[in-house]
C-alpha cells in the first residue's frame, strides 16, 4: 500500500512538493518536523521539501508510524487550496503550508486508506474500525466502531460511502453507508 506519491485527484492545491529519498545533506532555512515533539527524526521518515504559494519553501519532516507495505506514505491535496495531507507509515498528518506551524495529526491510527471525496469537500481517512473525514474548515467528522474488524470501501458516489463491516458476536459482514456531508450513518 506504499505509494510514495502526490495525489492531487479531486482538489486543486496552491503549494507544489516534491517527496524527497531521504534527508537533504543542505537544509533549507524553514525545517518543520511533526509532530511538533518529536526528539530526533528517526530512518524511514517522510521527507518533503514543500513550496507554497506564498512565502518561502520549507523541508516538512513527518514521523514514521508503521515500517510496513500495508499502510500508506504519500502526500494528498486537501479540500483547502493551502493545506497538505501527509502520511508516513499510516499517520496522517494535515499542515497549512503559508503557515507551517499549524497543523494536525488524526488520532486515527493506523489509516490504511485516503479517499478523495471532491463532491463532498472531504478527504477520507479509512482505518480499521472508524472512518474520519477532513473538510476545506478542518475535521468534518468522526465515525466511530464502523466494524469489529476492517472496513471495506465498495464506492463513494453521489455524496455517500458504501462499505462493509465485520461483527464479532455473530461472525457476518453488514454493509452501511455514510453520507458525506453530514457524517450520518445507515447500516443496512
Amino acid at each position: 500500500m506504499k505509494s510514495d506519491s502526490i495525489v492531487c485527484e479531486g482538489f486543486s492545491p496552491s503549494w507544489q512538493a516534491q517527496i524527497l529519498p531521504g534527508r537533504p545533506l543542505i537544509l533549507p532555512q524553514r525545517q518543520f518536523a511533526y509532530p511538533a515533539r518529536v526528539e530526533e527524526v528517526e530512518r524511514g521518515a517522510l521527507e518533503l521539501l514543500v513550496s507554497p504559494a506564498a512565502g518561502e519553501k520549507f523541508l516538512a519532516t513527518f514521523a514514521l508510524g508503521f515500517n510496513s507495505d500495508k499502510v500508506p506514505t504519500g502526500v494528498w491535496a486537501a479540500p483547502h487550496p493551502d493545506w497538505l495531507c501527509a502520511l508516513s507509515g499510516g499517520y496522517a498528518y494535515l499542515i497549512n503550508t503559508l503557515n507551517p506551524a499549524e497543523f494536525a495529526m488524526l488520532e486515527l491510527r493506523p489509516v490504511l486508506e485516503v479517499l478523495p471525496a471532491a463532491d463532498a469537500g472531504c478527504l477520507l481517512f479509512i482505518g480499521n474500525r472508524a472512518i474520519v473525514a477532513w473538510g476545506r474548515e478542518g475535521l468534518k467528522w468522526t465515525r466511530d466502531k464502523l466494524s469489529d474488524e476492517g472496513i471495506t470501501v465498495a464506492r463513494v458516489e453521489s455524496g455517500m460511502l458504501h462499505a462493509r463491516g465485520w461483527e464479532m458476536m455473530r461472525d457476518c459482514e453488514f454493509e452501511f453507508e455514510i453520507e458525506l456531508k453530514s457524517g450520518a450513518c445507515n447500516r443496512t
